[in-house]
């Protein structure tokens, strides 16, 4: 046993024993919940980004501005995260602020990410009004059911993000039996000018709805989202322990009549509908040296194919050898303009594997947790590569070093990514 284990039995045998000698005290106000509560973190986040002079990334970016083959950039976040509880209603808002600083200069973002009213009549009934985020699905990396949710950044997925203005209530009832509990969450969702129009380009009042079942310890969510902004989708997802240390999930999705924008290697854009099946499925296991390890497979129905991808960097490449040859702009910038519109997703293709493998206090070297963390397109066998290494021994201090080498030939996902590599030290403070 350690000595401040032996200190800590010593000061609790000395403090029960002085207890029992006094007359029994108990003052509520110690305990009691405050109505006002406030907490979040600030950030100091730098990286330094080793470009990729030869990638189609790179090029579509800097081809009318000199570039360092090191690029230098600053982040500053300041998040806000303050409740006002009355009886039974509740008031919550989440305001999140980015400052950058890079070789453009200095840019700064105020994002309100969440802003309900919350009111629960009774334990089993609630209901919710304003910005907020959902988080359905039981994925980590990716959630193919999260219909109502921005979609997560693989590399972090553990981000705080913008949620929707929507309208919801929570149902929830026990039972006795293979059932244990079921729940159901309507939500109407509204997407007009300058309202939730990320969500969808057609406006009008839209609906969606999630129903949860514990059976016989196995947590298993049906979901739905239909209305004018988006084509119906509905799916299904479950998450169960098969023991205490192995955890096996996966989602299903359905997307009925989706349509897709591509391009071909001459520029020319093309449109096709399908019935879209999006599927995960994963697991965690945790050792009992506490190796943490969390695999998930991601099929993305509604991603491009190789040969999509492939007419796409071609068409940028053809913009490039132009633009060097005569100087005309016209085909990168409608190239940036596609790019921006079509293939700005995280992982635009089709078929993924995520692993992580994480170790706390290895060789008991306390508060310390290294990990890596790697993203494999199966479609064109490239991938990143990131260690981390975390420090938690500063009360309210996280310290996390990060790092990612993107692999790939050309014309493949992380072989056309504007870095090679990167590098980031995030420092946060948490209050």
């Amino acid at each position: 046993m350690r000595p401040s284990g032996i200190w800590w039995i010593v000061l609790t045998l000395y403090v029960t024993m002085a207890w029992a000698q006094e007359d029994y005290s108990f003052d509520l106000s110690e305990i009691e919940e405050k109505p006002c509560q406030f907490g979040g973190y600030f950030e100091f986040y730098p990286i330094v980004y080793g470009l990729d002079e030869d990638s189609t990334a790179h090029k579509l970016k800097f081809y009318d501005r000199d570039s360092e083959p090191l690029r230098y950039e600053t982040n500053f976040t300041a998040l806000l995260d303050g409740s006002y509880k009355k009886g039974t209603s509740e008031f919550r808002a989440i305001v999140n602020t980015d400052a950058k600083h890079d070789d453009l200069g200095w840019s700064e973002e105020t994002t309100l990410y969440e802003g309900t009213w919350s009111l629960r009549p009774s334990p089993g009934l609630s209901f919710q009004v304003g910005k907020a985020t959902l988080k359905w699905g039981k994925g980590y990396a990716w959630n193919p059911v999260a219909f109502l949710d921005r979609p997560k950044d693989p590399t972090d997925p553990e981000l705080a993000r913008e949620g929707f203005v929507v309208a919801s209530a929570d149902y929830i009832k026990s039972f006795e039996g293979p059932l244990k509990t079921f729940s159901f969450t309507p939500a109407l969702v509204p997407v007009y000018d300058h309202l939730n129009e990320d969500l969808g380009q057609i406006t009008g009042m839209n609906v969606a709805g999630r129903a949860y079942f514990l059976l016989h310890d196995t947590d298993i969510d049906f979901l739905f989202l239909a209305g004018p902004s988006k084509t119906t989708r509905y799916g299904m997802d479950f998450s169960r322990n098969i023991t205490s240390n192995f955890e096996i999930h996966g989602e299903l999705a359905i997307i009925r009549d989706y349509e897709q924008t591509f391009i071909d290697d001459t520029g020319t854009l093309y449109n096709r509908t399908t019935h879209a099946t999006n599927t995960l499925l994963g697991l965690r296991y945790l050792t009992e040296s506490e190796t943490t390890t969390i695999f998930e497979y991601y099929h993305n129905a509604t991603g491009f194919t190789e040969s999509d991808m492939g007419d796409y960097y071609s068409f940028i490449d053809e913009g490039y050898n132009t633009y060097l040859a005569s100087g005309d702009t016209s085909g990168l910038k409608r190239a940036s303009s596609i790019s921006k519109n079509h293939y700005s997703q995280k992982n635009p293709m089709r078929d993924y594997l995520y692993l992580r493998v994480s170790q706390k206090e290895p060789f008991d070297i306390l508060y310390f947790t290294p990990s890596v963390t790697s993203i494999l397109n199966v479609n064109d066998h490239s991938f990143s590569l990131g260690p981390e290494w975390l420090y938690t021994g500063v009360k309210n201090l996280e310290l996390r070093l990060r790092t990612t080498f993107l692999v790939g030939d050309s014309y493949t996902e992380f072989g056309e990514k504007q870095s090679d590599f990167w590098v980031g030290l995030r420092a946060r403070y948490h209050y």
